[in-house]
């Protein structure tokens, strides 16, 4: 077997083994999962997620998922818990505690105070009995399975059932709480997802920015209007104030033997390709792509027909919603 093929069938045997930590961790959720799910929604405060070593790491990202998806959450390290940050775990919050064997040393003071203070707990361990199982008032009991490691020791398999296990929990309430892109974007409002749940309505220009001209304008006045307002494009509205048609280069072109007798109304291409401003900029620009143009007039798909505002491709681009 060559090199490559070894490092192919390692990665293939760990990765078949963990799914299959998941398959069985998926078969094995019963009541404890709803309960600890009823228990977070009742809770006036926030969840406290805590976990020693591997498990504190991915109780770090449990948390961050949580609080990113409307479930107010923080991580608390255990052993900076026992040196006054368990004042940060108030009697309105909930705390889940992590750990594979259940008796971390390290979680024990943690584990007193929700008991002293009766804050409820949420243990999640991988052995039936332990003292963090005990003391929960909510047990979750992650199912044996052979860690991928293959001699039994590193945290493999384990931390990533419970890494999915916090995904389900933070999915589960995400739907209950109907938590929208809104919502989400609220919480992210810089990066690239942040810029994939931008609106129309972040990015277009609207008011003065409009290049309009009524359906009566001369060409050559429409030309004016079209090149001062910098789009490469001018939209055409009717008697009623409703945007009729839109004006392009290619429009231009198709009239180019007499343009500057004809009206806007004349040149106009007729029903333009419109965004309604509550629609994700993403979306715009797939339109953009699929129609093969740059700009969208703005509309209100509720409203009496008037454009709202432009938006370009480019500021689509330099948003990074695409």
């Amino acid at each position: 077997m060559t090199e490559t093929a070894t490092y192919l069938a390692t990665a293939r045997r760990v990765l078949d083994i963990e799914a299959r930590g998941l398959a069985e961790l998926s078969a094995a959720l019963d009541e404890s999962f709803a309960a600890a799910i009823r228990l977070i929604l009742g809770a006036k405060g926030r969840v406290i997620v805590s976990g020693m070593g591997k498990s504190g790491h991915v109780a770090r990202k449990i948390a961050a998922t949580l609080a990113s998806t409307g479930t107010p959450a923080q991580y608390v390290h255990p052993a900076e818990a026992s040196h006054g940050d368990l004042g940060m775990v108030t009697e309105g919050d909930v705390v889940l505690v992590l750990s594979n064997s259940g008796e971390t040393p390290e979680l024990s003071d943690i584990i007193a105070h929700t008991r002293r203070f009766s804050i409820p707990l949420i243990g999640v361990a991988g052995r039936e009995g332990s003292t963090l199982l005990r003391q929960a008032d909510v047990a979750i009991l992650l199912p044996p399975s052979d860690e991928a490691c293959g001699t039994g020791i590193v945290p493999t398999t384990s931390t990533t059932m419970t890494l999915a296990l916090g995904d389900a929990l933070a999915v589960a309430l995400m739907e209950h709480r109907r938590f929208t892109p809104e919502h989400f974007r609220t919480f992210h409002p810089g990066g690239k997802l942040g810029a994939k749940l931008l609106k129309v309505a972040d990015l277009m220009h609207s008011d003065d920015a409009l290049p309009l001209v009524p359906e009566r304008l001369p060409m050559g006045e429409a030309l004016v209007v079209m090149s001062a307002k910098g789009f490469g494009v001018v939209g055409v509205t009717g008697a009623d104030g409703r945007l009729a048609g839109i004006i392009t280069d290619g429009d231009l072109r198709r009239h180019m033997d007499g343009l500057l007798s004809h009206t806007a109304g004349e040149v106009m291409t007729k029903a333009p390709t419109t965004i309604a401003p509550g629609d994700l900029a993403e979306r715009a620009v797939a339109v953009m792509r699929e129609k093969r143009i740059t700009c969208l007039f703005v509309l209100d798909p509720e409203g009496d027909g008037r454009a709202r505002g432009i938006l370009n491709i480019h500021d689509c681009l330099r948003a990074g919603a695409v």
